[in-house]
């Protein structure tokens, strides 16, 4: 790490009294260069460093400080008292309506420490009728119907690999509320308590319904998809060849020149209607040809040649494979790191960088350095107390498709002025051909405006800076390169404006051997290992991660935790700096357990640990079509409540099945009485039974099912808006965060292509009519045409 890299984070100081997966939160910040302590509070939670805790744990908490103390005792008390005031945030996770809860009192630390921010986690909240509720990965999956969408039709939902993807994109989402409260705390002086549902986290960031879902939906909005396994596999194709499997994207016109032109021309696909996507994707002769001529090329060859064809393929690989590419090595994203005495395994080094720096936190940062205080920047800004924690900043947008569209909406949903700048020779990929809205578009770009420049020109570049010098974000998820061609990268608008913070996202990073390669995130699932592992074990071969736009919703979160982090910073240096998000380095920082676990066990070690917070039991049929319910046991406590819901007693004193070990052992038996019980009642009534009991549980939801249920009812998770351009009214996603100062996003609707070109031109940049009139008729400007 450079000498004059400056930690963003750095004089942050955070509490985390939580344990299990979403101490990933911590270690977010952390490696931003927040000083986080891992506190472990008497009658509350224990901190447990060492021991007998989960390797992610482990991994979450490397290089965290930690602290026991009792609170029974006065010098303890004291501690506690000091560290509370000396803390920016405190992180907790004790269960509604527990004993820890009670005795934690956040509503009476918050009045002793009114500046204060806490985050509090739960399942499923703390102020809606499902307070008590308890979540695991698989049930995470199927509430967020991210379950019906996955696997192949007239078989069990297949749950995705990452033992707790559904926590680490939470924890992002988390993350982005925690700086966004706390930018806002610094010009308020007040803090806030945030109530964090985990299963919203989760539904937001891994691959919302609702929300933008890109090419890969091939027009079909999420909500309407079934699982459809032979259109899925149509959008990305994988074909067999020499060594392995290659995916494929000809989604667009230019990507079908190139195919056409790698395969010599032939004739009998030469035909115009192959310019049709429809026809193109459905057509078996034409995918039937494409197989013959990969079946004789390597993956390695068919990567080349595609990519310098302009076909953007990638090869199937092995997770193994992916962490020896040339790209993951080139990059150093993991390094050795002792996690406990004697056990070496790689991890993660921070999946942003930061002014060219990884940044990554390798030992607790100084807790000497000074606490930020005030923000003289944004404090000059006027501010309406609409609560909306971003009010004041101003974005410029030229991201495109989902990381784009869910960057730059983050930040005007929490209050930012998003503008939007796009070009019509080179529209947004997210806008509709033929009808001037969608859900798809409304969902991903309300609460934007919207300016038309040609930066390919001098004079549009010119306008665009000129927008730059009154902006504090610009946000680009171009292939590297091209902002730089634009003149809208950091290292230019530096000097346009020394405290523009710059966000660049891409699919693979800025540097290293695969930086210009092209990738959607099919392609980069396919490249980091995640395409091979998300299949049946029985059928290795048949690949279920068709209908997902992961990990682009969660990376968009990354983006903008990056730039928050600058943001705060920014207050203490008053310059910016800039950030770069690897999408392929986002998704392996999600398997960092696995990667960790099969490098210890090649190592001689053995694996003892149990997975932390979540131990999956199964997927069954319930009453219904396609109707299934997700049922864990974690613990003897589960099952035993599992045999009161079935009537099981018989069960629950089986010595055979009096513990973890003969449980597993006796599988099938378990599965037959469980699946007589649950085929008796409807999903959702299954799930109620079960979750009254104490057994984390959840119907498998279809994506049109989510508005109507009254969690994310009572949550204010959906809401329904007429846009003036579209056919119908849109669902869409409502509230980003819960506090008590936080209000729901605007209601600001997404804009057509140059829809406030002139507003914008006039009010910001100053030009009368008569010259943007000229700049219009000259093409440097456009405005919206229906």
């Amino acid at each position: 790490m450079s000498d004059a890299y400056d930690p963003p984070l750095a004089g942050i100081r955070i509490l985390d009294l939580s344990a299990g997966p979403m101490t990933a939160i911590g270690r977010l910040l952390a490696d931003l260069g927040a000083h986080v302590t891992a506190v472990g509070l008497a009658g509350v939670t224990a901190h447990a460093p060492v021991g007998p805790v989960s390797l992610a744990t482990a991994i979450n908490r490397r290089g965290v400080a930690a602290v026991d103390i009792d609170t029974s005792t006065p010098a303890g008390r004291q501690q506690w008292t000091d560290l509370l005031g000396a803390a920016d945030v405190l992180i907790e996770d004790t269960r509604p309506g527990s004993s820890a809860e009670r005795l934690l009192a956040v509503h009476e630390l918050r009045t002793a420490h009114p500046g204060l921010i806490v985050l509090s986690l739960s399942d499923f909240g703390r102020d809606s009728d499902f307070s008590t509720w308890q979540a695991t990965t698989p049930v995470l999956h199927a509430l967020t119907s991210e379950l019906s969408r996955s696997g192949i039709p007239g078989r069990a939902p297949l749950v995705p690999p990452g033992e707790q993807l559904p926590y680490h994109v939470a924890a992002a989402q988390a993350g982005v509320a925690v700086l966004a409260v706390l930018l806002d705390r610094l010009r308020t002086g007040i803090g806030d308590r945030i109530d964090f549902a985990i299963l919203e986290g989760a539904m937001q960031a891994l691959d919302p319904p609702f929300g933008t879902m890109g090419t890969a939906s091939a027009g079909v909005p999420t909500a309407q998809q079934q699982r459809n396994w032979d259109a899925e596999r149509l959008r990305y194709p994988i074909v067999p060849c020499q060594d392995g499997y290659i995916r494929i994207c000809l989604l667009a016109k230019r990507q079908w020149h190139g195919m056409f032109e790698w395969m010599g021309r032939p004739e009998e696909f030469a035909d115009p209607k192959f310019e049709g996507l429809l026809d193109r994707l459905t057509s078996i002769p034409l995918w039937a040809a494409i197989e013959a001529f990969c079946a004789d090329k390597t993956r390695n060859e068919l990567e080349h040649e595609g990519q310098r064809h302009g076909v953007p393929t990638a090869a199937v690989l092995s997770l193994t494979e992916a962490l020896a590419t040339e790209q993951v090595v080139a990059r150093g994203f993991f390094g050795d790191t002792e996690l406990a005495p004697g056990l070496v395994a790689p991890v993660p080094r921070g999946v942003v960088e930061i002014d060219g720096c990884r940044a990554s936190a390798g030992t607790a940062p100084d807790p000497g350095a000074p606490t930020l205080q005030g923000a003289p920047v944004l404090e000059q800004r006027p501010r309406t107390d609409q609560g909306l924690p971003l009010e004041g900043l101003r974005v410029l947008d030229l991201g495109v498709i989902v990381v784009g569209a869910d960057t730059g909406r983050l930040f005007g949903d929490l209050g930012a002025d998003v503008i939007k700048i796009e070009n019509a020779a080179f529209p947004d990929g997210m806008r509709p051909g033929r009808r001037p809205m969608n859900a798809s578009f409304a969902g991903g770009h309300r609460n934007k405006r919207a300016i038309g420049i040609d930066l390919r020109s001098a004079e549009g570049r010119e306008l665009a800076h000129r927008l730059v010098r009154e902006a504090d974000v610009v946000l680009t998820n171009f292939k590297p390169g091209v902002a730089a061609a634009l003149a809208m990268d950091y290292d230019t608008l530096k000097s346009v404006n020394p405290g523009i913070v710059v966000v660049d996202s891409s699919a693979f990073g800025p540097t290293g051997p695969w930086a210009q390669r092209l990738g959607y995130g099919p392609l980069v699932r396919a490249a980091a290992g995640f395409t091979k592992q998300w299949v049946y074990p029985s059928d290795p071969d048949e690949f279920c991660d068709t209908v997902t736009v992961y990990p682009d919703h969660v990376s968009a979160r990354i983006g903008v935790l990056a730039a928050l982090s600058l943001l705060l910073r920014r207050e203490r240096t008053g310059l910016g700096g800039s950030a770069s998000i690897a999408q392929s380095e986002v998704m392996l920082s999600h398997l960092a357990a696995e990667i960790a676990g099969e490098a210890l066990i090649r190592a001689g070690h053995q694996r003892s640990d149990a997975q932390d917070h979540d131990a999956p039991w199964g997927l069954f049929r319930a009453d219904g079509d396609d109707a299934w319910v997700a049922v864990t046991v974690r613990d003897d406590a589960d099952w035993q409540a599992l045999c009161r819901v079935l009537g099981r007693q018989d069960l629950a004193g089986d010595p055979q099945l009096g513990d973890r070990t003969g449980r597993d052992r006796n599988r099938t038996r378990i599965d037959e009485a469980v699946t007589d019980w649950t085929v008796r009642h409807s999903p959702g009534h299954a799930m109620d039974l079960l979750q009254a009991a104490g057994v984390p549980a959840g119907a498998v939801m279809h994506a049109a099912e989510l508005p109507g249920w009254e969690f994310y009812a009572q949550r204010r998770a959906f809401r329904e808006e007429l846009h003036p351009h579209g056919r119908e009214p849109y669902v869409l996603e409502n509230a980003q965060l819960h506090s008590e100062r936080i209000a729901d996003p605007p209601l600001g609707q997404a804009p057509l292509l140059g829809e406030h070109t002139v507003e914008i031109a006039t009010t910001l940049l100053g030009l009368d009519e008569a010259a943007v009139a000229d700049l219009v008729e000259r093409g440097v400007l456009q405005t919206h045409r229906l």
